[in-house]
């Protein structure tokens, strides 16, 4: 099967989320199973992409509301595992940075137009294109209802919903970025006045996922808004979870670590890499450690991070490490708790890609109190590397993570607050305090298999389903909101 993923990121070429670790890994395990799956993505100026060799394979003159912009398609040398397409439309997407510019609308627009336009060049035309969230959420509606994609309306569409909480939505006005289409379909385009790419994707998708099972059923009460069209739409909608690269996330070959093990010696392993990661960062490596790498937002319950941390420290004799960035006023707390609890909590504020291995690798436990997690990648990588997860039990974090009193091998608690976190804690504490018990369970957190074997063969069956269906289903949501 010939599959095309279009998407805004992609590991490692462009990372800010998730949804990067799963562009990163999910073509490649499908091509390791006999099908033909690439990437088309955004350029970005960002190191790798600019380390890269390539060739340009197709250019166009992109006008977008009586503007003009060359736009050409790169194929870029690499080693990924599967074929990398960037599309670099002059003065749009050849910037630094992937999100947070005011024209992000604009430059995701102009990138899925010139997707379109470079697929209908296709001597054998993709058997799907897979978009991933609203950054490529306009392509299904193109392809349906835009008379120059006419010849790809044939082409089945899934849409993979990474976070619903971000939308991409715009004012009504900016309809004119997008090239003509049947007006007797703008309803589609329309959700309570705005233009909504992730609604217009739901309704017109071939086919829906989220990334979790949990998920798919959280968002059907709680969307940010999407919730009735999503249970309206649920009979194309499915959950499939996520796995994890088990090659790049391997502790017997990971070069970032300072010393590689497996199973059979993970105790020496993870003793050298947790007194190294202690050294680095003033902390003692005879306390239990525990880990937290993320975002610092709200989705994550980093808001209540240093309040967490402030009265863990107190009540417990740990340590505590963090690797992440966001809100200023999150991280100007954090970095107040560096003073305050100084030898027993720091902070690297950013993300560094060697430290998350690092921390998954030495530390004892690792923190996801998150309000919102599709899916989640780090519990899975935390248990790979025999760092026990805790988790609120929500999206895939319900579904990949059962409390160690139930037979599992994490600690979890049902709410995203301080007492629940500081609690769940406290039991960490005393089970690290159970040697044995404690090493027993980071052996069978390792045994676990979450690699994307699984997961790439149950994407294609969902494509299989499509094959047969030689009309499109026009979405019950077509009349404008």
């Amino acid at each position: 099967m010939k599959i095309l993923h279009v998407s805004a990121e992609c590991y490692p070429v462009a990372k800010v989320g998730g949804l990067a670790d799963v562009v990163g890994a999910l073509p490649k395990y499908q091509n390791r199973i006999g099908h033909k799956a690439a990437v088309i993505m955004p350029y970005y100026k960002t190191k790798w992409v600019e380390r890269a060799t390539g060739r340009v394979v197709f250019t166009h003159q992109l006008v977008v509301d009586g503007t003009t912009y060359f736009a050409e398609v790169i194929d870029v040398d690499n080693e990924l595992g599967f074929p990398l397409f960037v599309i670099r439309v002059q003065g749009l997407t050849d910037r630094a940075g992937v999100y947070g510019h005011p024209d992000d609308a604009l430059r995701f627009i102009a990138f899925q137009r010139v997707a379109l336009q470079w697929i209908l060049t296709f001597e054998n035309l993709p058997e799907v294109v897979h978009c991933h969230d609203h950054h490529t959420g306009f392509i299904p509606f193109m392809m349906q209802y835009c008379p120059e994609f006419d010849k790809l309306m044939s082409v089945p569409t899934v849409l993979s919903i990474h976070n619903a909480q971000y939308q991409g939505n715009f004012d009504k006005s900016g309809v004119a970025m997008l090239p003509r289409f049947r007006e007797s379909r703008y309803g589609l385009l329309d959700w309570y006045g705005q233009i909504n790419p992730l609604a217009a994707a739901i309704k017109c998708a071939w086919r829906v996922n989220t990334v979790s099972p949990s998920y798919m059923e959280e968002l059907k009460e709680q969307a940010n808004g999407l919730e009735g069209l999503l249970r309206s739409e649920s009979q194309k909608c499915v959950g499939i979870l996520n796995g994890i690269d088990a090659e790049t996330w391997d502790p017997k070959t990971d070069e970032y670590l300072v010393k590689n093990y497996t199973i059979r010696t993970r105790a020496a392993g993870r003793k050298a890499n947790k007194e190294a990661l202690c050294k680095e960062f003033g902390l003692d490596a005879s306390k239990p450690l525990f880990g937290f790498i993320g975002r610092l937002v709200w989705e994550k319950g980093a808001d209540l991070l240093p309040e967490i941390i402030n009265q863990a420290l107190k009540e417990y004799d740990i340590n505590i490490i963090l690797l992440g960035s966001g809100a200023p006023e999150v991280e100007g707390q954090l970095e107040q708790l560096q003073h305050t609890h100084k030898g027993r909590f720091n902070a690297y504020i950013g993300y560094e890609e060697r430290m998350s291995h690092q921390v998954y690798a030495g530390a004892d436990f690792l923190l996801m109190p998150s309000r919102v997690e599709p899916c989640g990648l780090n519990q899975l990588y935390s248990l790979r590397y025999g760092c026990l997860p805790i988790v609120r039990r929500t999206g895939g974090l319900k579904d990949t993570v059962v409390d160690i009193g139930d037979g599992g091998h994490g600690i979890c608690h049902d709410q995203t607050s301080v007492f629940d976190v500081v609690y769940s804690i406290g039991r960490a504490e005393v089970f690290y305090k159970s040697e044995k018990q404690f090493k027993a369970n980071q052996k069978q957190m390792m045994e676990i298999d979450h690699s994307w074997e699984n997961a790439a063969g149950t994407y294609v069956n969902l494509y299989d389903e499509l094959k047969p269906k030689a009309v499109v289903t026009t979405s019950t949501n077509a009349k404008k909101k």
